[in-house]
C-alpha cells in the first residue's frame, strides 16, 4: 500500500538533503553505455525459466560478482554480511526485454542492511526491491530511467507478517504499458510510462537480474546514505544473511539476442534477433548425471565385470596384505630371536664380571686406557696397569732395606768398569789402534761416519764445550737433577774420583748408558772416555789411567 502523502515529502526532503539517490547511483555501473557509443548485442533468455537454488546454479546462467554465497536445501542461496566491506552479489548472464519475475526471498535482519533485487540494463533503467534490515515489516520498490537521480520514484509497502521471518513471494510484471509490484500475489504498485515524465524515463530497455546485500549503514557511507539505510551497522552484531529460495523469469520477447539501434535509449529503438538463445540451449540440457545414474543404465553384462573385476583387485590386494602380513611376522620373530641371545650374551658376561669381582655398574665405557679388567690383576690382553710409585719420603734404609744399598754398590761397580777404559787400557786412548783392533782404520768403528764423529750414540751428538744438553721438553739436565717423566729413576750422584766434592760430573759409563747423557751442573764438557774419544788428559783417573794401575798392583 501507500504511504501518506505527507509522510512521503517528509522523507524525500530528508533524501534529497542527503543526495542520497547519486550514492545509490554510484553502486550501479555498465560494462557499455549504448547512449554513448555503440555495444554488443545483449544475449537473450527468450523462454520462461524457474531457477531453484538449493545447489549451485549453472555458470552459464548466473555469476557471482562479489564476495561468495552459498548454498543449501533449507534456504538456497543465502547472501551474508558478517564484517565492513561485505556485498556478496549474484547476476545473471542472460537478459529478458518485458517480462515477468517472482521471487521467493526473506530479507536480512540488522540496521543499515539492505536485501535488495535489481533489475538493470546497460543503458542503466533499473527497477528495484529494497528492504531495510532495520524495519521487519516494510518494503520498498522503486524505479530509475536513463540513470536519472529523481527523488519521487519509491514506494513503501507494509508487510504484516514482516520480511524477515519468513520467505514472500515478490512479483513484478513490465510491460511497455505498466509496471506492478505484487507481495504474495497482491498488487501493492502499479507505474505508467505517464508517471515516468511522460515516458522519458520509463524503464523500457533490456535487463539482467542481480540479487545481493550490501550495508547502506556501512561508517564509509556519507552520512545521508546511512540515515536513508536506517542508521549505523554494528558489525559486532552480525551476521546478517539475506536468502533466496527460487527465481521464476519470462522474457516476453523470446528473443535470441537484443541489440541497440541507436542511441536513444527508447524501446522502439531495440532490435530482436530470433532463434533459440544460448541460455535456452543451457536450460534445456539435461543436469549432468550422477553416479548413481550412470550406474543403473549400465546393462548387467557391464555391471557382472565390474563386480568380477572388483573382485580380482580385491583378491590381490588380499594376498598382498597376507604376505606382507607373514613376512614381517618372520621378520619380528628374527628380531626376537637375535634379542634373546643378545640378552644371554649380556647375562654370560656380567656373570664372568662378577666371577672376577668386578662390578660392572662401575664403568660405562672399555679401553686400553680404562678397563674393568684392570682391577683383576697388572695386566690382561687388552691392557696393563702400573702400579702407584712407592713414597720416598723415608730414609733409604726404611723404604728399599739392603736393596737400595746393593744398587748404590753396583753402580759404583759400573763406574769402575768403565773407568778401565781409560788412556792405558787396551780400549783407552793410549792403546794401540790397529786394523783390526775396535777403534784401528779396519774397523767397522773407523768407516761408520756418525762413529768417527766422536759420538757415542747417533741419536744424541756430542755437545760443544761449554753448552748443556737440553732435554726433550726444554729443560737442562745439568740444570736440573730430576730425570724427565719417561727415564728411569736417576743413580747415586757421580763423583770424580780425583775431587769428591765435585757433584754431578759426568761418569765413566757415561758413553754407554741408555737414555739422555747426564751433564754436570757447571756445564762441564762430556766425558772423553770410551769408544771413539782422542787421547789426552782425562777427569777421575788420573795421568795414563795411574789412579787404576796403582790400584791393580802397578800395572
Amino acid at each position: 500500500m501507500w504511504l501518506p502523502k505527507s509522510l512521503q515529502l517528509s522523507g524525500l526532503a530528508l533524501l534529497a538533503g542527503s543526495l542520497l539517490l547519486g550514492n545509490v547511483a554510484a553502486q550501479v555501473h555498465t560494462d557499455c553505455f549504448p547512449m554513448e557509443k555503440e555495444c554488443p548485442p545483449n544475449p537473450g533468455l527468450g523462454i520462461d525459466t524457474e531457477f531453484h537454488f538449493n545447489t549451485t546454479p549453472r555458470f552459464e546462467l548466473w555469476e557471482t560478482t562479489v564476495g561468495r554465497v552459498t548454498y543449501d536445501n533449507e534456504n538456497g542461496a543465502s547472501f551474508t554480511i558478517a564484517k565492513h566491506k561485505d556485498s556478496p552479489t549474484i547476476r545473471s548472464k542472460f537478459y529478458f526485454f518485458w517480462g515477468r519475475t517472482e521471487i521467493h526471498m526473506k530479507a536480512a535482519h540488522g540496521t543499515g542492511i539492505i536485501s535488495s533485487i535489481m533489475f538493470l540494463s546497460d543503458n542503466l533503467d533499473e527497477i528495484d526491491w529494497e528492504f531495510m534490515g532495520g524495519n521487519a515489516t516494510l518494503a520498498q520498490s522503486n524505479y530509475f530511467g536513463k540513470n536519472s537521480s529523481s527523488f519521487v520514484n519509491g514506494g513503501y509497502h507494509t508487510v504484516p507478517s514482516g520480511v524477515q521471518n519468513d520467505f514472500h513471494n515478490y512479483t513484478t510484471v513490465w510491460t511497455k504499458d505498466f509496471l506492478d509490484f505484487y507481495i504474495d500475489g497482491e498488487k501493492v504498485r502499479t507505474l505508467l510510462p505517464a508517471d515516468a515524465e511522460g515516458g522519458k524515463f520509463y524503464p523500457q530497455t533490456p535487463m539482467r537480474l542481480w540479487v545481493g546485500i550490501w550495508a547502506g549503514g556501512d561508517p564509509d557511507l556519507p552520512p545521508g546514505t546511512r540515515e536513508w539505510a536506517g542508521g549505523d551497522t554494528d558489525y559486532s552484531k552480525g551476521p546478517y544473511t539475506m536468502a533466496v529460495k527460487s527465481i521464476k523469469v519470462e522474457d516476453y520477447s523470446n528473443g535470441k539476442e537484443y541489440i541497440y539501434g541507436d542511441r536513444s535509449g527508447m524501446a522502439e529503438s531495440i532490435r530482436i534477433i530470433e532463434g533459440e538463445s544460448v541460455a535456452a540451449q543451457k536450460y534445456n540440457e539435461p543436469p549432468p548425471k550422477s553416479l548413481s545414474e550412470k550406474w543403473q543404465e549400465l546393462p548387467n553384462t557391464a555391471k557382472i565385470a565390474v563386480y568380477a573385476s572388483g573382485a580380482g583387485v580385491g583378491g590381490i590386494l588380499l594376498m598382498v596384505g597376507l604376505f606382507y602380513c607373514i613376512r614381517q611376522r618372520r621378520r619380528g620373530a628374527a628380531e626376537a630371536k637375535a634379542a634373546v641371545v643378545r640378552a644371554e650374551q649380556e647375562r654370560l658376561e656380567l656373570e664372568r664380571f662378577k666371577k672376577a669381582g668386578v662390578n660392572p655398574d662401575g664403568f660405562t665405557s672399555q679401553a686400553t686406557e680404562y678397563n674393568a679388567k684392570e682391577m683383576s690383576g697388572v695386566s690382561d690382553k687388552d691392557g696393563y696397569n702400573v702400579p702407584n710409585s712407592p713414597n720416598l719420603s723415608g730414609s733409604m734404609n726404611e723404604k728399599f732395606g739392603a736393596a737400595g744399598y746393593a744398587a748404590v754398590g753396583a753402580a759404583g761397580g759400573a763406574a769402575g768398569a768403565a773407568a778401565m777404559r781409560g788412556p792405558g787400557s787396551p780400549r783407552g786412548p793410549g792403546s794401540p789402534r790397529g786394523p783390526g783392533s775396535p777403534g784401528g782404520p779396519g774397523s767397522p768403528r773407523a768407516n761408520d761416519p756418525l762413529l768417527r764423529s766422536g759420538s757415542t750414540s747417533p741419536a744424541f751428538p756430542p755437545a760443544s764445550f761449554g753448552e748443556p744438553l737440553r732435554s726433550p721438553t726444554g729443560s737442562m739436565y745439568g740444570q736440573s737433577m730430576s730425570p724427565p717423566p719417561h727415564q728411569p729413576l736417576p743413580h747415586p750422584p757421580n763423583r770424580s774420583m780425583t775431587n769428591p766434592g765435585r757433584v754431578g760430573s759426568p761418569g765413566p759409563s757415561q758413553g754407554f748408558d741408555f737414555g739422555i747423557p747426564q751433564r754436570a751442573a757447571t756445564a762441564s764438557p762430556a766425558p772423553v772416555s770410551g769408544y771413539g774419544n782422542p787421547p789426552g788428559p782425562q777427569y777421575g783417573n788420573g795421568e795414563d789411567q795411574a789412579y787404576w794401575n796403582k790400584m791393580n798392583g802397578g800395572r
